[in-house]
């Protein structure tokens, strides 16, 4: 409740106090000025009515930007711990790949002849595969 919602409310309260006195005295123009307040009352009561949604509409919108910042920063953060965690899964199999290759290049330095006959093989498989059919 403000300040506008207490003195409408008044303000109404006493117009409708003028009108009735008004009418029981035979006065018309003290029912008119009555008539007048009751209206003027409800206008201002209205207004503070409107100021309070106004308020409430408010606290509400800040309280669910409030909640969207706070549901965006664990977005982000949970986006920020994946992109590392994909970085270091990445990183670990580059390196195991790396480690690999080596190996095996090790290995095929170390078995030329073995090596060499294994590519042949692979070649003369691939060509004899490729070779067009009639």
């Amino acid at each position: 409740m403000n300040r506008d919602h207490l003195e409408g409310g008044l303000r109404h309260m006493r117009g409708r106090a003028k009108t009735a006195a008004g009418a029981i005295r035979g006065r018309p123009g003290d029912q008119v000025d009555g008539a007048y307040d009751q209206a003027a009352g409800a206008a201002r009561y209205a207004y503070g009515e409107a100021r309070d949604t106004v308020r409430d509409l408010r606290d509400g919108g800040e309280h669910l930007v409030e909640e969207g910042r706070a549901r965006f920063r664990e977005v982000s953060d949970r986006g920020h711990e994946l992109a590392e965690e994909a970085m270091e899964r990445g990183q670990h199999y580059r390196d195991r790949a790396v480690r690999h290759g080596r190996r095996l290049a090790a290995h095929a330095d170390e078995n030329r002849a073995t090596t060499l006959a294994l590519v042949a093989a692979v070649a003369f498989g691939i060509g004899w595969l490729a070779r067009p059919t009639r």
